[in-house]
């Protein structure tokens, strides 16, 4: 075996013991825009800001299911769905010994990421959003599937080009 090889397989035994994936990564999805979209400007204008698109960052505290790994994904595809975004490919991965979760759901809008430290009952979520979709109406269904005692959300406007100042 090759050294390459030698250490690729020491590195897979000892970082994971489970990953899931929407999709074949040899068989990465592509995703086009239906031909009326695709000179559409999907920035944002809204009371006299334009801006690329909104980024939540949420940190949950005293939170639990932090290692349950298909609840993760179904709370992803949840929150996609009702968020009015579209999935483009998802990947968890649960590290060991601690059973933590690390993943991101791709999306044609942008994505949705997830880090958890179980043993510390935290989980760090990022929801980036542009366009039509409403990425605050995850946050309920986060909140109901790992009942966190206390929630931090932050909200930055991505990619702002005008200010009502600017006009």
């Amino acid at each position: 075996m090759s050294t390459i090889s030698s250490i690729k397989e020491t590195l897979k035994a000892s970082t994971a013991s489970e990953s899931i994936s929407s999709a074949n990564e040899s068989e990465w999805p592509g995703f086009s825009a239906p031909a009326a979209d695709e000179a559409k400007d999907h920035f944002i204008r809204r009371n006299g800001i334009e801006f690329a698109g909104t980024h939540l960052l949420i940190d949950f505290w005293g939170a639990h299911n932090l290692t349950d790994l298909k609840l993760m994904e179904t709370k992803f595809r949840e929150c996609v769905e009702k968020c009015g975004a579209t999935l483009l490919h998802i990947h968890l991965h649960h590290f060991t010994p601690n059973g933590g979760i690390s993943g991101v759901a791709v999306l044609a809008e942008s994505h949705i990421s997830v880090h958890t430290w179980p043993e510390r009952g935290y989980a760090a979520f990022d929801i980036f959003m542009c366009g039509d979709a409403q990425p605050e109406k995850a946050i309920p269904i986060l909140k109901g599937a790992f009942k966190p005692e206390r929630i931090i959300v932050g909200e930055q406007l991505r990619g702002l080009t005008q200010t009502a100042s600017d006009n």
